[in-house]
């Protein structure tokens, strides 16, 4: 650390006057004293050549699951077309009523107080509709009418608070259109597609270099209603990042859940995948792994890779749950109970992380939000240097 000068400068003086007012001492004891005052000056000066906290450079990442707005697990999992009609109008109702241009601007006021320089973003939604709908009837024309996209809304809400930051990568995950009742007499169906992204922004003074986005070979596919075949592809984005001269891999991703053990296997190859894919060197990856912190085996699978979690680092001790929240959004319902949202990272010989302050954010419903919560998932910031 370096101390302060105007301390450096009265020691000096005390140590200078007091060789000058004793004009009897010895040689020997004159001698000693600007021995002393000399080193003592060599040691300031040395120590302020150190770098301090407030001079190393600062990094600071975010991940953030801001929610698809809906059940749908409760749409996958109908085993009828009369399962499936009631589910699909449920999970509507939910995305209509969880209002993301609402939430939007409380996943912005987050932002803006954590100003990260890198954002990993899970379950970034485009809704497109067609009426009338032909899926019923098999068929093939996708929808097109933009109802809800959830980029473009989190982008402008950013940039109304003076934030510019930039898509560095995106990568199309489950592409998915069902039919929407709309009507019995006469029958008639509007319907609805579901487009799910993975997104990582960054702000201004990153620099972004060979950029990949890719899916996992690793793949769910399901049957819903007893007749109707949906794959469910997840994936990845990751680049080279470089900030204040440092270069480090950054990669974002959501893992498939496992809450069944059959659906494990999957996940962790899709877990090896990503771990592969970012290799050796200093490493930030963050996402909703969906394997819970500290004994979930794919987590596991990343600790053995030679990754830290961040959180558990700066906050020894403390569980960091961030899933799950009620998916109606309302507070209350339903507490958060497992560590899912991680910020991973390992340094190298030539990059060095230390997370010096990791916080959850979302926790509490937001009048911005409409007094709902912003997400089903809370947010995990951290700062590094």
């Amino acid at each position: 650390m370096s101390l302060p000068s105007g301390i450096v400068v009265r020691f000096a003086g005390v140590v200078a006057g007091d060789i000058c007012m004793k004009q009897n001492a010895s040689a020997e004891e004159t001698t000693m004293k600007k021995t002393l005052l000399t080193a003592f000056v060599l040691i300031t000066l040395a120590l302020g050549g150190c770098d301090s906290n407030e001079e190393q450079a600062v990094l600071r990442v975010m991940t953030r699951n801001v929610y698809v707005g809906a059940d749908v697990d409760r749409v996958i999992a109908a085993q009828t077309p009369e399962q499936l009609a009631e589910a699909v109008i449920i999970a509507w109702q939910e995305v209509q009523a969880s209002d993301f241009r609402r939430r939007a601007e409380a996943l912005a006021d987050e932002i803006l107080a954590e100003k990260p320089h890198i954002i990993g973003l899970q379950e970034i939604t485009t809704f497109r509709t067609q009426t009338p709908g032909d899926a019923v009837a098999g068929g093939t024309v996708g929808a097109t009418e933009v109802a809800w996209d959830y980029l473009a809304i989190l982008l402008a809400a950013l940039e109304d608070r003076g934030l510019a930051y930039r898509v560095a990568g995106k990568v199309e995950d489950a592409d998915v259109e069902l039919p929407l009742l709309t009507g019995m007499n006469p029958l008639s169906f509007t319907d609805v597609r579901l487009t799910d992204y993975d997104v990582v922004l960054v702000a201004p003074e990153v620099t972004v270099t060979s950029v990949v986005a890719r899916n996992f070979e690793a793949a769910l596919h399901v049957v819903v209603a007893g007749a109707v075949p949906v794959r469910i592809p997840r994936g990845y984005v990751m680049f080279d990042a470089e900030i204040d001269g440092q270069q480090f891999r950054f990669a974002s991703s959501h893992l498939e859940p496992a809450s069944q053990a059959a659906l494990l296997p999957l996940q962790q190859a899709q877990a090896a995948e990503l771990i592969q894919a970012v290799g050796i060197g200093a490493a930030v990856v963050v996402g909703d792994l969906n394997s819970a912190a500290p004994d979930g085996a794919s987590y596991q699978m990343f600790m053995d890779a030679g990754f830290r979690n961040a959180w558990r680092d700066a906050n020894p001790g403390a569980g960091g749950a961030t899933c799950c929240f009620h998916s109606s959004l309302v507070p209350g319902l339903r507490t958060p109970d497992a560590a899912f949202d991680l910020v991973l990272y390992k340094s190298s010989a030539a990059m060095g992380f230390t997370p010096d302050d990791a916080v959850l954010v979302g926790t509490e419903a937001s009048a911005d939000a409409g007094g709902i919560l912003p997400s089903d998932h809370v947010g995990v910031s951290v700062r590094f240097r």
